[in-house]
């Protein structure tokens, strides 16, 4: 049986950076099939204006396992709705992004494809055409049924996960229960333990207050809610600690005897894993029934077409889905 991995890629934007990456990733060699989900001449087009060699090759069932080499990329065909100016938003084009997402969702829960790496959308554009569009993790856990998933950022030596993710700071507290942090700390320490081959893995989680609420003096979210939480999986031997001022977990003696951080908010934990390695982090989503990772930025729209974006996040991405296949 061949074991060879197959990876889908969703090029996003298509006026944006998403086709100049794909190109460049395509210049290396894998261990793993990849196959973009993409309108073939916008890469044709891309790669003549980037001036970068790429052979397409669209994928059949008699080469789904097969790998490109340099320069090759297999692709399953989809179709934009209008030609793209690079760097130029058009929402006639958002039914193409949402279709290449829709594949590759439909094609992880099938079994067709082993991982899905996502390059950057619009959000706003895919709005404006009349989508109620909230992002990635929302179309993939609504797609595949999942009621909670988990937001990780990670980098070669940094794994940070999100309590909570894209909310006001005012709504934050209410957000932190009692039962949607244990979902969030189970669905955490599942998913290092399927796809990151740890067994028994550390968690650190940092409190939601200044100080971790220093007794109670500066809220009373830890008392109440976030170290009871702790307390019962340290009861049933898990590997948990907290609840930690995240002015202090995050420094490197402390990091050193975790796994990864459990962050309460999006700033809370992912400024200073920006800082640690922007441009090379991977986003990942946990808790849905296939593994999907994405780049650490956004479409880049001025970059588009000149040669200078980054693929170092979009490789990075790569080669975390084809490591977590790998263990899964």
């Amino acid at each position: 049986m061949n074991s060879l991995k197959r990876i889908a890629i969703t090029c996003g934007e298509p006026a944006g950076i998403g086709p100049d990456l794909t190109i460049e990733m395509a210049q290396d060699e894998y261990e793993a099939q990849i196959i973009a989900l993409v309108d073939p001449n916008l890469l044709h087009e891309r790669a003549k204006l980037l001036k970068r060699p790429i052979e397409l090759i669209e994928a059949t069932p008699e080469k789904l396992k097969s790998k490109a080499r340099s320069g090759q990329l297999f692709y399953l065909p989809h179709e934009l709705a209008q030609p793209v100016t690079t760097g130029q938003l058009n929402k006639a084009n958002s039914d193409y992004v949402l279709s290449t997402l829709q594949t590759a969702l439909d094609g992880s829960i099938r079994g067709q494809f082993d991982a899905i790496v996502t390059a950057p959308v619009h959000k706003g554009i895919i709005n404006d055409a009349g989508h109620a569009f909230t992002g990635h993790t929302e179309f993939f856990a609504e797609g595949a049924g999942v009621e909670k998933v988990v937001m990780m950022l990670a980098t070669e030596s940094l794994r940070v996960a999100l309590a909570s993710t894209h909310l006001p700071l005012r709504n934050v507290a209410d957000a932190i229960t009692k039962e949607s942090l244990s979902q969030v700390i189970a669905i955490t320490l599942d998913s290092m333990t399927r796809y990151f081959g740890m067994s028994k893995p550390r968690l650190a989680v940092c409190g939601l207050n200044p100080h971790a609420g220093e007794d109670g003096h500066l809220g009373r979210e830890e008392i109440d809610v976030i170290q009871p939480v702790i307390d019962g999986f340290i009861e049933k031997g898990a590997l948990v600690s907290g609840a930690w001022p995240a002015d202090t977990i995050f420094n490197q003696d402390k990091l050193q005897h975790y796994d990864a951080v459990l962050a309460m908010f999006h700033d809370q934990g992912l400024p200073v894993l920006k800082h640690h390695g922007f441009g090379k982090a991977v986003n990942i989503t946990l808790g849905l029934p296939f593994i999907r990772t994405s780049v650490d930025h956004g479409t880049a729209l001025d970059l588009a077409g000149t040669g200078k974006a980054s693929v170092s996040s979009l490789k990075a991405a790569l080669e975390m889905a084809i490591s977590m296949a790998n263990t899964h």
